[in-house]
């Protein structure tokens, strides 16, 4: 009698603790597994058991294809943001009472699944509601996530998980901070700031400098004003056929030009403008008389020249223009 009570009292403390492990819930399980390691790592076994019913908790599980045989890019790119999921929940509900758990099932660990559940890519989330407890879902179904548009971001996804969530925590996302990045930001500011300081002496005045500022505005004025922009929105031709087995390098009419065009009417306005400024500032700084007498007469020439055959082009755009010069 005596050897049996010994027994019995030997026993006991077993029995507490197979009496208490048999009273938790899954839920209670899992989640020291989840804090430890969020999202946990799931294999055929442990999801059968996760997402069986009954379920008085909601699991999400990522169904994933990690390694580089598989070729799923997609996978290795939002495996990162998920793993913020599952460390921003830890952080902002450590004594799980939202009840919710996130599992993450590589194709590597959980062939089995995959084939029961006929999935040919990858990946693949599916949200799994309460099935008892006040919080119960009717319809038990797993709720899926939509990867059709493309990588999501940590926050697109917290926010699918807190719609069908009932009311609890809302842990927001936090993001680690990334060291890498923040010393590589710091490092290139230190550098440019470093260049400026030793080049500014050299850099300084060359962009005070009011000949640049002229040229690039010139070239600028010249550009738009001969219909740059308007081959970039109609997309017109380069040149096209005269119907003669020639080429037409201008289009009849106002509302028509070439691309070919555009380049020769701002040629002829650049030497216009170029002529005109040597005559209002280097030929009157010339010594010589004779040079200046040689220089007004060609660079006047040239403007007649190229005046006269910016009127033949207009008279081509505007065939009823009266108007013309020689020698065009």
């Amino acid at each position: 009698m005596r050897l049996g009570f010994a027994i019995l009292y030997g026993l006991l403390p077993f029995l507490c603790v197979a009496a208490r492990f048999q009273k938790a819930g899954k839920f209670d399980q899992f989640h020291p597994k989840f804090t430890s390691n969020p999202p946990m790592s799931l294999d055929d076994a442990s999801y059968e058991r996760i997402t069986a019913a009954p379920r008085d908790y909601t699991v999400v599980v990522l169904l994933t294809a990690l390694e580089a045989r598989f070729g799923c890019q997609l996978c290795r790119d939002f495996q990162l943001e998920w793993d913020v999921v599952g460390r921003s929940w830890v952080r902002g509900d450590k004594k799980g009472d939202s009840r919710l758990l996130l599992g993450t099932l590589d194709f590597a660990d959980g062939r089995g699944t995959f084939q029961k559940l006929m999935l040919q890519t990858a990946p693949i989330m599916m949200l799994f509601p309460p099935t008892t407890g006040p919080n119960a879902n009717p319809k038990s179904q797993a709720i899926r996530y939509d990867f059709t548009t493309g990588a999501q971001s940590a926050e697109q996804v917290n926010d699918w998980i807190i719609r069908h969530l009932p009311a609890g925590p809302r842990p927001p996302i936090h993001r680690p901070v990334d060291y890498v990045r923040l010393i590589t930001v710091t490092t290139a500011i230190l550098g440019l700031v470093s260049f400026f300081s030793v080049a500014a002496p050299y850099i300084i005045p060359v962009i005070q400098n009011r000949n640049l500022w002229a040229a690039i505005s010139l070239i600028t004025i010249l550009l738009f004003i001969s219909g740059h922009m308007f081959n970039h929105i109609r997309k017109v031709p380069y040149v096209s056929g005269d119907g003669k087995g020639g080429i037409s390098y201008f289009a009849g009419g106002f509302s028509n030009q070439f691309g070919l065009e555009t380049q020769i009417v701002a040629a002829m306005y650049g030497t216009l403008s170029f002529a005109t400024i040597a005559l209002a500032l280097k030929v009157p700084r010339m010594v010589d008389p004779r040079r200046q007498q040689i220089a007004v007469v060609v660079w006047g020439g040239v403007v007649f020249v190229m005046y006269s055959f910016l009127l033949s082009v207009f008279r081509v755009k505007n065939g009823g223009y009266p108007f013309h010069l020689p020698p065009f």
